[in-house]
């Protein structure tokens, strides 16, 4: 008997634990439920939309990466750049990602170098390319010389060329909504003569004229820089080039070889080192090679300072250690040396002769082109003051052929 009551107290324990169990898990289910009922009420009550049923899938699709044609966001935006506009596109088309018709963006420097330098794996282009040329100008502020270059693209084909302008922040173009210059400024940064911004605002200007994959050809240019030929000669020479225009020699000379910093090495050695005049003209592939690196303008930045002058010598550096074999080695912009110190001649209204412009673009010499030699060895010339561009207008038809 006492066995049988044994057993029937162990059978009554066991069951009970069991119910115990079965409540303990139930009681934490509810208190589950209960929590995560309170979360999704508050979130809905946060995303007042998604109440009504009718409008849940109401969101238009495009409101995703587009703006008003009309908005217009102004100021400074994270990277410190000038106000920026928009423009309402499809941000997901073929036609904004090969040709963004608005330069004005959001990106920081990093995001444009490193979106600049982007290659396809596929050498074939999905539409028809037309190579074009980029033209880059670096300026303070005005352009004096503008009524020039607009007779020089005047009745010229769009879609052989595209201008970018680099200026001091806050500085906005006057010209007319049918200008040429019209809302090309991109997003810039201050710049100082002789530092290191110069080159990072060249770098600027060739990785917003990457973003066109038609831009084939790119040549940067000063405020006081003219086109000594007419658009069509100019757009032939550098199109039809095998080779990039840009000067580079060694410099033995204090102003020079001076300058090398030995803690450069090993990175960047003394026979490394190289100078020339930073009015380049490079290719694609170039212009992607320029502004895909980070390890040697980094040590430029670092180590180029004081009298060293960064814009003289980091791409002469850069392209004869690694790509000497797409470079020409010399500029197609003339510029007059002849009187030293570190500013070149100025030619101002009493210096534009017929005879003088003739001589800019042809002097006697020749030079290399494509292994073979050309009677045209410069294209573009500084440095004119705003003087000059009254005569030149005056002359431009006879001489200068546009």
């Amino acid at each position: 008997m006492l066995r049988i009551m044994r057993f029937v107290f162990k059978d009554l324990s066991i069951g009970l634990v069991r119910v115990l169990c079965f409540l303990i898990v139930f009681v934490i289910g509810i208190v589950i439920g209960l929590l995560s009922s309170s979360h999704v009420d508050r979130y809905l009550t946060s995303q007042p939309y998604l109440l009504n049923p009718n409008q849940a899938f109401a969101i238009n699709p495009n409101s995703l990466c587009t703006s008003s044609i009309n908005e217009t966001v102004s100021g400074n935006d994270r990277n410190g750049n000038v106000g920026v506009s928009c423009v309402k596109e499809d941000c997901l088309s073929m036609e904004s990602f090969r040709f963004p018709k608005n330069v004005s963006h959001g990106m920081t420097d990093e995001e444009l170098l490193w979106r600049g330098s982007l290659v396809p794996g596929n050498a074939h282009y999905p539409f028809d390319r037309m190579p074009k040329i980029a033209f880059l100008f670096l300026t303070r502020g005005d352009l004096p010389f503008l009524p020039l270059w607009e007779r020089f693209f005047k009745g010229q084909d769009a879609m052989k060329y595209s201008v970018y302008v680099h200026s001091n922040p806050g500085f906005e173009l006057d010209v007319l909504n049918s200008s040429v210059f019209y809302k090309r400024q991109i997003p810039s940064k201050a710049v100082e003569w002789g530092k290191v911004t110069l080159v990072e605002a060249e770098r600027r200007l060739l990785g917003n004229a990457l973003l066109d994959f038609s831009n084939e050809r790119f040549v940067l240019l000063s405020e006081s820089c003219i086109p000594i030929y007419n658009f069509p000669t100019v757009y032939k020479y550098l199109v039809e080039s095998k080779y990039s225009f840009l000067d580079c020699y060694e410099d033995p000379s204090r102003y020079g070889q001076g300058r090398y910093n030995r803690y450069m090495k090993p990175d960047i050695r003394p026979r490394d080192w190289r100078k020339g005049s930073q009015w380049f003209e490079m290719n694609r592939a170039l212009a992607v090679k320029v502004t895909a690196d980070t390890k040697y303008f980094n040590l430029f930045k670092k180590y180029c300072t004081d009298d060293c002058y960064p814009d003289e010598h980091y791409m002469p550096t850069f392209v004869h250690m690694f790509h000497e074999p797409l470079n020409a080695g010399r500029t197609v912009t003339y510029v007059d040396w002849s009187v030293g110190g570190p500013h070149p001649v100025s030619f101002e209204a009493k210096n534009i002769t017929e005879s003088f412009l003739k001589s800019l673009r042809n002097n006697g010499t020749t030079c290399s082109y494509n292994k073979g030699k050309s009677h045209i060895c410069y294209l573009f010339a500084r440095k004119f003051e705003s003087s000059a561009l009254e005569p030149l207008l005056k002359l431009a038809s006879k001489v200068l052929e546009y």
